[in-house]
């Protein structure tokens, strides 16, 4: 047999996913996946990622590349299908005026990204239900996590993130991260190595709503200048709770009995 990736980093990135997978059972047999796919480096890794996983025969699982068109203008939409075409990769086309009904739906003090966001979740979990897919598959990457782990430590006074794997609220959904330990630079030089055509809208609030994240990117970079296992051990501490050194009244009994 050939040898089967493309690249060294296309096998890293590969056993990285396979890892998640096995520590998270994120794909398992039988699995109907959606991929919400945006068009960017993330979700363009996700899916290869995901097709090769599928072609290797590690898991038996259908998968469907699932595209929101959100109305936003600069969207090209056609580069995207083209390379579904050529891919011969499962797929679906949604166009949903989101950007149309802002201005009517939009929650009093809502951020327009986040109530793009929320409407994306539903557009995509209305489709999964009628087609009967049981998980979405999202693009995260692990910096998306830390990222998202600090942001709600400092601004928002909780220990919370991103994880790998979550069960939709009253929903028979299950969310998947399978790009939880791939970092945003191996990403950024895979869509660079690979030339995926990537699309991006012309989202009028992306800039002020991404003032946070972009604090605390410039922080951790900032760190990983001094320590390049930065983002390595939070990502770790992800994972390494230790409630008895917490303070949340809810473990009170970790408090109590010593245990961990």
């Amino acid at each position: 047999m050939a040898y089967f990736y493309k690249s060294k980093l296309e096998k890293d990135l590969a056993s990285k996913v396979v890892k998640a997978s096995d520590e998270f059972n994120l794909i398992e047999d039988g699995d109907k996946i959606a991929v919400a796919f945006s068009g960017g480096k993330d979700s363009y890794t996700l899916l290869r990622m995901l097709s090769l996983i599928k072609i290797r025969g590690n898991r038996r699982f259908d998968l469907t590349a699932v595209n929101i068109d959100a109305g936003f203008g600069g969207y090209d939409t056609d580069s995207i299908k083209e390379y579904f075409y050529e891919n011969k990769i499962p797929h679906e086309m949604i166009f949903y005026p989101i950007k149309k009904i802002s201005g009517k739906l939009l929650k009093k003090n809502e951020k327009l990204c986040s109530f793009c966001s929320r409407i994306k979740r539903g557009v995509i979990y209305d489709y999964c239900l009628k087609e009967g897919f049981n998980k979405v598959a999202l693009g995260h990457n692990a910096d998306d996590v830390l990222e998202t782990l600090l942001i709600n430590q400092m601004f928002a006074g909780a220990l919370r993130s991103m994880p790998p794997k979550l069960a939709a609220d009253g929903k028979p959904i299950t969310v998947i991260r399978p790009l939880y330990y791939i970092f945003e630079d191996e990403t950024k030089r895979y869509a660079d190595e690979m030339n995926f055509p990537l699309v991006e809208s012309e989202c009028p609030e992306s800039e002020k709503d991404e003032l946070k994240r972009n604090i605390i990117k410039k922080l951790l970079n900032e760190l990983e200048k001094d320590n390049d296992r930065v983002k390595n051990c939070l990502l770790a501490s992800a994972g390494n709770i230790h409630a008895r050194f917490l303070a949340d009244p809810r473990f009170n009994k970790y408090l109590d009995n010593g245990k961990r």
